[in-house]
């Protein structure tokens, strides 16, 4: 590697630019991204359809914004999970189980 790939901050991509960082390079950009969020609002709303189409919680569901994206170029977590799994790399929690027993034995990947 001949140089760090440093993608500047625009506006509140945050994601976007925390992701390319990472991976070195442009590799995702927002429209990437707000796809991956339209595919898990989508398998978020089949997962209230099961409840019942006519539930008043399904219903409820339905009248509510994304919560994986938002205008404002917010994605969350599981989008950003999403994407690292593209090139097969996992996002870990730090109060997670998994990450505590990394913390004891860091070389230990499993």
């Amino acid at each position: 590697m001949d140089s760090i790939f440093h993608e500047k901050q625009e506006g509140s991509l945050c994601a976007q630019h925390c992701l390319n960082n990472l991976l070195q390079g442009e590799y995702f950009t927002p429209v990437d991204l707000s796809s991956i969020a339209h595919q898990l609002d989508e398998e978020e709303r089949m997962r209230m359809a099961e409840g019942g189409m006519g539930s008043e919680e399904y219903r409820t569901f339905l009248q509510q914004p994304s919560g994986n994206m938002d205008d404002s170029g917010f994605f969350s977590i599981q989008v950003i999970s999403n994407a690292l799994r593209v090139w097969g790399l996992e996002l870990i929690l730090f109060n997670s189980r998994e990450y505590q027993s990394l913390m004891i034995n860091p070389i230990g990947l499993t």
